[in-house]
């Protein structure tokens, strides 16, 4: 099936949110949602959230998902937010449990936060499916960026998150924690194993050099062809010293520090204080 895919910008992100709607009624899932947060001021905003939920309401459609790709370091999840308005389950890889426990630490959150992925409603393992309504959606776990980056196969699109970029971009970077640049070769060769005609979307797009717009769809087929880092048969060798040469020259993204902390937490801020405060932590040298 040929699932009807709507893509959401967001601009002070490059992050772009799905809605992914079965083509034969009004079931749909959301991919990678966004709350806006400025950091200056540490307020957050759910203009972008809203934008996806107007979408929702004004077509009828019915979430069964808010699915996440990652645990994302570059922008918070509204997925709590939607979901207390329109619904649905929130769904992320199991291996969040390994993310949990690395920056539960860095953070130093204590006993008090649960590091078994409870967090989520859904927790996904490699070969796993589900279902949109009559689409059916199945899991790849294809780490690297992090350890619990998935793709969502639905009908005859992959949602790959940060694992690949438009072919003139490349690939995710593999310096965060759990990151490893020969795992996100052996994970892009499994999405590159789909076939030719399977629709990929990104979870970003920067605009390479020399193209004027943004760009989100691509096929299996032109990223093993024209992918400037994996495609035309690259080998791992050559990947994983390009990788780790260019991952070393990256200053970590502005929002890692907010992201991580409320993202390991399905979206959910830190628990208030007694006065009803919420606050979130700065480590020092430790990212």
């Amino acid at each position: 099936m040929k699932p009807e895919v709507t893509a959401f910008f967001d601009d002070a992100t490059n992050t772009i949110s799905y809605v992914v709607k079965d083509p034969k009624g009004t079931s749909c899932a959301i991919i990678d949602s966004v709350l806006d947060f400025d950091y200056s001021s540490g307020r957050t905003d759910t203009k972008s959230a809203d934008a996806v939920i107007a979408y929702v309401k004004g077509e009828g459609l019915s979430v069964e998902w808010l699915l996440e790709s990652h645990v994302h370091a570059d922008h918070l999840s509204a997925a709590p937010y939607i979901q207390e308005r329109v619904g649905g389950k929130i769904g992320i890889g199991d291996r969040i449990k390994i993310v949990q426990d690395t920056f539960g630490k860095v953070f130093n959150e204590g006993t008090e936060f649960q590091r078994d992925g409870s967090q989520f409603d859904q927790l996904f393992q490699e070969g796993d499916s589900f279902h949109i309504g009559q689409l059916r959606g199945d899991v790849l776990h294809t780490p690297g960026h992090t350890p619990a980056c998935l793709t969502y196969v639905i009908g005859d699109a992959a949602f790959v998150g940060d694992t690949l970029f438009m072919p003139d971009f490349g690939t995710a970077r593999c310096d965060f924690p759990g990151g490893s640049s020969e795992t996100l070769y052996n994970s892009i060769q499994k999405i590159l194993s789909l076939p030719d005609e399977t629709r990929i979307f990104v979870g970003h797009d920067y605009k390479a050099p020399g193209r004027d717009e943004y760009a989100w769809e691509t096929t299996v087929g032109e990223q093993k062809a024209a992918n400037i880092h994996v495609g035309a048969g690259k080998d791992k060798d050559a990947f994983v010293e390009m990788r780790d040469s260019r991952d070393a020259t990256l200053a970590m993204p502005k929002l890692i520090i907010p992201s991580l902390q409320v993202n390991m937490r399905a979206g959910q801020m830190p628990e208030p204080d007694e006065q009803g405060d919420v606050f979130l932590k700065v480590p020092v040298n430790k990212l």
